[in-house]
């Protein structure tokens, strides 16, 4: 369990900071943008859940505390020497992945197949889960980008891949299972 006494260490005061095997990077690399654009992902995720309830909310739920272990697993390079951590780093897993798969599935299911691009809005929710969609791309963007730069996880990048395409599938049911979906219309305003 995290412990935390104190909040401001002054340790990141000259534009550093610390990755989970205690390296010292600038705080502007590309693997703190990726797992800080995580770490923002959460926060939208939370304003959705706002306006959740039931399985949406659980599942949502259970997605901030993925993310928190995304989080983790970026934050720690070096997976070659995992066996020789003092404690075994928490790395995002392939059955985290699949559970995603097999919620989109499902609420697949419960939608009509699309005849247009969807514009965000439509309930409160589909409009804030649009805007997790957009954030966990942007997350994905950041960690492919870094995935080419050094190792990384290759279920952290499956898991922001479909968490892009959970969060659409939800904005979807969250839209009347999709009836009140605002759609694209091409050239409306010519």
């Amino acid at each position: 369990m995290v412990t935390l006494n104190k909040i401001y260490t002054r340790t990141g005061d000259a534009g550093e900071t610390a990755l989970g095997n205690g390296d010292r990077v600038a705080k502007h690399s590309v693997r703190v943008n990726s797992y800080g654009t995580v770490d923002e992902t959460n926060a939208t995720v939370g304003m959705a859940r706002l306006h959740a309830t039931g399985d949406i909310d659980g599942q949502l739920a259970m997605i901030q505390n993925d993310l928190f272990d995304l989080g983790a697993d970026l934050c720690r390079p070096d997976m070659e020497k995992d066996a020789d951590a003092e404690y075994a780093p928490l790395r995002i897993t392939d059955a985290q992945v699949e559970r995603l798969e097999t919620q989109i599935d499902a609420m697949t299911k419960a939608v009509q197949p699309l005849k247009s691009f969807i514009l965000p809005g439509g309930s409160p929710l589909a409009a804030h889960l649009h805007l997790c969609r957009t954030v966990s791309r942007r997350a994905e963007r950041l960690t492919v980008e870094l995935s080419g730069l050094e190792t990384v996880n290759p279920a952290a990048v499956k898991y922001l891949n479909r968490l892009s395409d959970w969060f659409f599938q939800a904005s979807r049911i969250a839209n009347n299972n999709g009836a009140d979906d605002v759609l694209w219309v091409p050239g409306a305003n010519r």
